[in-house]
């Protein structure tokens, strides 16, 4: 990879022409496709970022090791025509979250092993997240304790990467997936919060790996953004303001932002501009992609009423499998029901790479056969791309439906981020 523009950040955020990027957080190969060819087509960079819990050294819940991930998504690139080096791989929350029910030392032994393979494998972008207790520890350390720990997974990954990759550090971190309380007592990250996790983990660098501390480009904090299953906190700047001054005390960094799924246009440029110039973005992605799947899957029960529905075989696999949603949606079946589908936590993305989901969704596909679908009923179904399919601006295509929803959304962010060829 040439040219890393993330190490460019800070300094059109100074020259007061605040640039941002978006951090595609997903797995899932169609939301991949998507970002990779939007790249292709406005000749810019690519941010795709796995998390701790998605892609390890044992495999994650997606079954891929770090080298496996890079092959993934590089192979995709390939097939949509963009080149390797406008790709920018990146590892999310690396730390001992996958191992915390571990001993620390067990813990860390198996964090410094995942971010030493993340490095190998040619990841340039490493959050260092070790904020999280593990067994027989508070569940949330002391900055302290966090920036040892975060030099250590950095000092490993400095020995093992191939190009000095850049270091993103924050305690502060949102709940993964979106929020799980009510979210009337948001509040943004204190100045004096991030002023010393900056202090303190520049200390814990500079005394043990300074020459990697000019990399640390970024910090995650919370400036008050959040979803939760069925609503949105979205971003106030007045209520932020003591944060972003103290980004004037700090030289280097920029914020990165976590959780910024559904917020309005006007909210992700006014972060960018006030210096939180990484936008990461996942559920919104594969939200926008359940809804354009569920108006195909309305379009074939029209054509072919005896057809076994998506929404319903999606329905029978959650409830056979109820872990990644059980302990999140409360105890009502009835909202339960609802929140299966269409949940702004967006949990049902954790089982369409399932087989037989998988399955259905190729069944779906196939049933429109490469036809075009009628007009009539993509004005009732998908009304977001009725204009541009009778205008020929989008191809009357199930597939080219499934990658333009996903380009919706990072259209989106792209304008806020000022990408160059918007």
């Amino acid at each position: 990879m040439t040219d890393n523009p993330l190490t460019n950040l800070r300094a059109s955020y100074d020259a007061g022409k605040a640039q941002g990027i978006v951090s595609v957080c997903s797995a899932h190969p169609i939301v991949i496709e998507a970002a990779l060819a939007r790249a292709a087509r406005r000749r810019t960079m690519a941010l795709i970022e796995a998390t701790c819990n998605q892609v390890n050294q044992d495999g994650g819940y997606t079954g891929m090791t770090p080298a496996d991930f890079r092959r993934y998504v590089l192979d995709i690139a390939d097939r949509v025509g963009l080149p390797h080096d406008r790709v920018i791989l990146g590892g999310d929350h690396l730390g001992p979250n996958p191992w915390k029910n571990l001993p620390p030392d067990e813990a860390m032994q198996k964090a410094c092993d995942m971010i030493a393979a993340y490095a190998e494998a040619g990841f340039v972008k490493l959050h260092l997240d070790a904020s999280m207790g593990c067994a027989g520890e508070a569940a949330h350390l002391p900055d302290d304790i966090v920036a040892e720990r975060a030099v250590m997974m950095a000092a490993r990954a400095e020995a093992h990467a191939k190009i000095p990759p850049v270091y993103i550090i924050g305690t502060e971190i949102p709940t993964p997936g979106g929020a799980t309380e009510a979210l009337d007592h948001l509040a943004p990250t204190t100045p004096e919060s991030v002023q010393a996790t900056y202090r303190v983990h520049k200390a814990s660098f500079q005394a043990q790996i300074p020459q990697a501390w000019a990399r640390v480009i970024g910090i995650v904090v919370q400036p008050g953004v959040e979803f939760g299953h069925d609503d949105i906190v979205f971003y106030d700047r007045g209520k932020a303001t003591r944060l972003i001054r103290a980004l004037g005390n700090m030289q280097g960094p920029i914020y990165e932002a976590h959780s910024t799924d559904y917020q309005p246009e006007t909210a992700l440029s006014q972060l960018v501009t006030d210096g939180f110039c990484i936008l990461k973005v996942g559920p919104a992605l594969t939200f926008a992609l359940r809804e354009a799947l569920y108006g195909l899957d309305d379009i074939a029960q029209i054509l072919d009423p005896a057809r076994v529905s998506l929404r319903d075989i999606m329905e029978d696999i959650m409830c056979e499998k109820p872990v990644y949603w059980r302990d999140h949606y409360g105890d009502d079946p009835g909202a339960q029901r609802i929140l299966r589908h269409f949940s702004y936590s967006d949990r049902i993305r954790y089982y369409w790479p399932m087989p037989m989901a998988e399955k259905a969704v190729d069944a779906l596909l196939k049933s429109f056969d490469g036809q075009a679908l009628p007009e009539t009923l993509v004005s009732q179904y998908l009304p977001r791309f009725y204009g541009r399919i009778i205008d020929g601006s989008l191809s009357n295509d199930a597939q080219a439906i499934l990658i333009q929803s996903v380009q919706d959304v990072l259209d989106l962010y792209g304008r806020a981020a000022r990408d160059s060829h918007n």
